[in-house]
């Protein structure tokens, strides 16, 4: 079995990959303070309750935008499942071409989503990726990632607004029921939503302005859904985009 490990600045989302299938996935939070062996350990309660154990693992893949993780990742795939990972950055064949001033300098999450969307659609593409910051990446129609744009995630935004207006609460991301709101809480859930769905339909609608072919636009990340809900702008949610595109590189670079 395959192990897809895509380390994020606020979560870590595993996958395990029999053949073809995805077969369990796991989302959990991301703390670079956290040694080998206290990962070793949640990695194997993960494991334990669905069945699995290390030594059902062939193979790991990693990408990893928190570069102290990859350290950390690195040093439990050899102590805990005797294994060399697979590593997602300069020197990985993608199979695309990454038209950006520095191509280094592209997140390791953002090739994989380019690859794995691209793999599906075969089309020119936007992929939009609600993180702990929002990415915009731009495939063309031939197959090369063009580079895009980056935003602050939703969270991000959020936590400005309490940390830096005094009077204002702490507030849960959701939908409120109206735009025009009642009270504070209210006020702020309509804001930073409707506020961030604005965000996403003009950076789109911009981007499509300035393509010369007609884009498909994919959405992932854990806030997908529910943005996706409330804009015309987004085409289709894939939420396992990530894990895909791991498998997807580690099978055009494994031995």
């Amino acid at each position: 079995m395959l192990l897809v490990i895509d380390v994020g600045n606020s979560n870590t989302v595993l996958g395990i990959y029999d053949g073809q299938l995805l077969v369990k996935d796991w989302r959990v939070g991301t703390d670079k303070y956290r040694t080998i062996d206290e990962y070793a350990m949640l990695i194997n309660d993960l494991f334990r309750l669905s069945g699995l154990q290390f030594t059902d693992l062939s193979d790991v893949i990693v990408s990893s935008v928190v570069p102290p993780m990859l350290t950390t990742i690195e040093g439990l795939c050899r102590k805990y499942f005797q294994l060399t990972p697979y590593v997602v950055g300069p020197g990985m064949k993608t199979g695309m071409p990454i038209q950006y001033d520095n191509p280094r300098e592209v997140g390791a999450d953002r090739i994989v989503n380019a690859v794995a969307a691209y793999e599906r659609f075969k089309c020119g593409l936007i992929v939009v990726d609600f993180g702990t910051a929002t990415t915009f990446d731009v495939i063309s129609p031939d197959g090369s990632y063009q580079g895009g744009a980056i935003a602050p995630g939703v969270g991000i935004s959020a936590d400005a607004l309490f940390e830096r207006a005094s009077k204002l609460p702490r507030v849960e991301f959701s939908r409120p029921d109206q735009i025009i709101a009642k009270n504070t809480v209210s006020s702020m859930q309509a804001g930073i939503f409707f506020g961030y769905v604005g965000l996403v339909e003009g950076i789109v609608t911009r981007m499509k302005k300035e393509l010369s072919e007609p884009a498909k636009v994919i959405a992932t990340g854990g806030l997908a859904a529910p943005i996706s809900a409330a804009t015309s702008s987004i085409d289709q949610v894939e939420p396992f985009l990530t894990l895909e595109g791991l498998k997807i590189l580690y099978e055009r670079n494994r031995n």
